[in-house]
């Protein structure tokens, strides 16, 4: 019994160590200081590690200031994919918005990170 609780443990450990198999370059980007009303662009870069092509199921901003752009295209193995991601800076302020990218077949949602002062 003691020996089955051990293999039950040990695989509950390892399943919970499982990564992902997408990469990305940077999964935040700061743009410093940006104007009111200006619309800027940022690009998070990714590769696909695992055997199965990688398709984006949704990217998900938390406001309407936050635009993701990106292809629906399968990703194969070793190739690399892109989300743009656009800020339209509506207020005066420091901020931090979230997008949420979940890709087909992945358990885990992936979070990018945009941020930065909006001045006038």
């Amino acid at each position: 019994m003691k020996i089955k609780c051990l293999i039950l443990g040990l695989f509950f450990v390892v399943g919970g160590f499982a990564q992902s198999t997408i990469k990305f370059d940077a999964a935040s980007y700061n743009y410093g200081k940006i104007k009111k009303g200006v619309h800027k662009s940022v690009n998070f870069n990714y590769t696909n590690l695992g055997n199965k092509p990688a398709v984006i199921e949704f990217a998900n901003a938390e406001c309407g200031c936050t635009q993701p752009v990106y292809n629906q295209n399968p990703v194969l193995k070793g190739q690399k994919g892109t989300i743009t991601v656009t800020y339209t800076a509506p207020n005066v302020g420091v901020f931090k918005k979230r997008v949420t990218v979940k890709y087909a077949g992945e358990k885990e949602a992936t979070e990018l990170i945009i941020e930065g002062e909006v001045i006038n």
